[in-house]
């Protein structure tokens, strides 16, 4: 039989593994999911390998290339677990962290009240070590070799073995760092170390400080499961020696080769959620959706973000759980609501929901592994709205364990069960909202105008809530929504970022610098796709320039042409996308007033290798327009929506037996092999041409969304 070309994408969650396998040739798509592993994410990666080989009929001899997103990073930052850090910055700024920027949650009416969370690196583990550059990159002072020494050895004598180094203006010249990183090598050669001018080649410390923390804490862990898979890859090869091209998902859209991920872990930490939003771009663009809200509901998180004409919007001003991060990133927003997010009593007495999560071990109550808390999946099968089993029946649920442990809290709050149950997953509706309008109202983005696209294993639960609370224009759930986001990382193309500060003023700007600038960046992003196998005809660039007026304090980014030189001209039409940019963002622009200068800050370089992407393939209609989607109806049960409305007779339908243009009124309950759709009553289904369900609402709610 001839070899095969099977291209593999796997999203590891915090509660299962989901695979899609496409199969280049025939264009065929497999999708499957597995229990993930906590304990060792690799073994829930390595069985979702041999499942979906198993139902492709296939081996490791067939396997093309495997791209992969890992919420590792994402989930150590989320969850704040994060070990013993040492930072070392210039003499004098040691409390870089300490001062951080002048932002106080919830606004400034919040300041009397607000407590300034833990830094990163507590202030005893911060040194400095002489020496200065300017922002232009000349040498003030010299480095201080004996300081460092010093530094290096006191972090050995205190055993911390991560170390992040942000020295001030190492973005115009990082000699100092280098030499930095060369002593701890010497002195501390167990270290882990992270040096801004490679994380981050941009300026502000504080900000550029942070990421290359982040960078370094989540450097081991990212290493030591990179690792593991890669050699467990080579099982599947039957010892040939032939290397299976392994690639990791980024949080800028792009994946990269695993090899060189260790090296630049950061870029991961958005790895699952970017594959999500891609995977559901694209998607809703095939739907005919131009502008769309993503949801993807995991077992730890739910990830949202927005899509504008088929493309996930970017941005460098993002965070995970409480740290800023500048690498390009889709913009994403990540709330600690998942399936398994634990519902507690807080000690005022309030029904709080998550951060904290139950995960995939010891898991919800329902599981019957050990949990002792009630989660939000508890809350679904206790209510009817999920079944009392997942993944088609593979794992039966325990309902009875689910229903005990919730009783229980109702008692402790003095509420009913029906009503204790509602208010954990009305809370967790509301957590979710107001992180989609993070990413929409506070960008000026009017969601009533905006499709919503829930997909993950919980994502679609509360999509109907999520209409009345924000008033969305409806909900598009793709065919196996559970598995979006692997499907996005077989959509994904090898991408890489590379940004240069260079502050000058429209008026005085060296164009020969900024085309030599520009030559750099794209040699360094060239350099990066021959290594990863793409040939110098497939090689893409893209060009952005961070602007803004002289005197603001942050940027506006706008794209600049790649195929012409740096001339007046030039730097003409990239102030004039500014102008029209700045407008949209703000309402205003300063295009016709001479006396507010433009000013270039950042510029910046993405290469781009392209690859082949999946096709979606349209859902046959019914052939007998009477039967309609009767025939997918399995049964009915008793489910609530409502606490005040009781249990209601539910139809459940099995969506693979649905049909292009099939309808369903809610209530209902619409199930598949990964993932359930609770409809609620007032909103309506239909099937469209690509089997998503297509679901708005037919009659007004009575809640209001307060």
């Amino acid at each position: 039989m001839a070899q095969r070309r099977i291209r593999i994408g796997i999203d590891t969650g915090g509660t299962f593994t989901d695979v899609v396998a496409f199969d280049e040739d025939s264009g065929e798509l497999v999708t499957t999911k597995t229990p993930s592993t906590p304990s060792n994410p690799a073994d829930g990666f390595i069985n979702g390998i041999d499942k979906v080989l198993g139902l492709m009929e296939a081996d490791g001899d067939d396997i093309a290339a495997v791209c992969h997103g890992t919420t590792v990073a994402t989930n150590k930052l989320l969850e704040g677990k994060v070990e013993q850090l040492g930072f070392i910055t210039t003499e004098g700024y040691e409390f870089m962290l300490e001062i951080a920027r002048q932002a106080v949650p919830d606004g400034y009416g919040n300041s009397y009240f607000w407590v300034k969370p833990p830094r990163i690196v507590p202030a005893d583990a911060v040194r400095t070590v002489g020496g200065r550059f300017d922002f232009e990159g000349n040498e003030i002072r010299p480095f201080d070799e004996e300081g460092a020494v010093a530094a290096a050895r006191w972090f050995k004598d205190h055993g911390i073995t991560t170390i992040g180094v942000c020295f001030l203006h190492s973005y115009a010249a990082d000699e100092h760092e280098l030499r930095m990183r060369e002593i701890l090598r010497a002195e501390h050669p167990e270290a882990i170390v992270s040096i801004s001018s490679e994380v981050l080649r941009e300026y502000r410390e504080y900000e550029r400080s942070m990421t290359t923390l982040v960078d370094a804490a989540v450097k081991p862990n990212v290493s030591r499961y990179v690792s593991n898979i890669h050699s467990r890859l080579e099982g599947f090869t039957g010892g040939s020696g032939r290397e299976i091209p392994f690639y990791i998902m980024k949080s800028n859209g792009g994946v990269l080769s695993a090899d060189e991920v260790v090296h630049q872990p950061i870029t991961t930490v958005l790895s699952g959620p970017a594959a999500g939003a891609l995977g559901a771009a694209l998607i809703a663009q095939k739907a005919g959706f131009d502008k769309v809200l993503t949801c993807d509901g995991g077992g730890t998180s739910t990830d949202v973000s927005v899509v504008l004409d088929g493309e996930p919007t970017l941005t460098t001003e993002g965070t995970v759980g409480a740290y800023p991060s500048k690498i390009p990133m889709i913009d994403v927003v990540t709330v600690g609501a998942g399936g398994g997010s634990i519902a507690w009593v807080s000690p005022e007495g309030a029904l709080k929901v998550g951060p904290h999560s139950a995960g995939a071990d010891p898991g919800p109550l329902c599981y019957g592994k050990g949990g002792s808390n009630p989660t939000i999946t508890d809350a679904h099968v206790t209510l009817g709205r999920i079944p009392p089993h997942l993944l088609g029946g593979e794992i039966p649920l325990d309902v009875d364990a689910a229903r005990a442990g919730i009783e229980e809290l109702a008692d402790r709050l003095g509420l009913d069960f029906e009503r204790c149950a509602t208010g954990i997953l009305e809370i967790s509706a509301w957590n979710q909202a107001n992180a989609l309008r993070q990413v929409s109202v506070k960008r000026g983005l009017d969601v009533r105008d905006f499709m919503l696209t829930t997909f993950g294993g919980s994502g679609s639960l509360l999509a109907c809530r999520l209409v009345d609370i924000l008033d969305l224009a409806g909900v598009v759930v793709p065919q196996n929504p559970g598995n979006v986001s692997a499907f996005g990382l077989l959509t994904v193309d090898v991408k890489n970022d590379y940004v240069q500060t260079q502050v000058a003023k429209q008026t005085a700007l060296d164009h020969a610098a900024i085309e030599k600038t520009f030559t750099e960046l794209t040699s360094r992003a060239a350099a990066a796709l021959d290594k990863e196998g793409f040939t110098r005809d497939e090689h893409q660039f893209t060009r952005t320039v961070d602007l803004r007026y002289f005197g603001q304090a942050y940027e506006v980014r706008v794209t600049a042409p790649t195929d012409r030189p740096v001339d007046a001209a030039y730097a003409a039409s990239v102030a004039a996308g500014f102008h029209d940019e700045h407008r949209q963002l703000y309402g205003y622009d300063f295009r016709d007033d001479p006396r507010q200068q433009v000013e270039w800050v950042n510029l910046r370089v993405t290469g781009v290798g392209p690859i082949t992407r999946p096709q979606l393939r349209e859902l046959p209609s019914r052939p007998d327009s009477t039967k309609r989607s009767h025939s997918a109806r399995r049964s009915t049960r008793q489910v609530c929506f409502d606490a005040e409305d009781g249990y209601v007779e539910t139809g459940v339908w099995w969506r693979p037996d649905l049909a292009a243009g099939d309808t369903i009124e809610g209530p209902a309950i619409i199930e598949e092999f990964g993932s359930t759709v609770p409809v609620h009553p007032g909103f309506t289904v239909v099937v469209d041409p690509y089997g998503n369900l297509v679901i708005t609402r037919t009659t007004a709610t009575t809640k209001d969304a307060r």
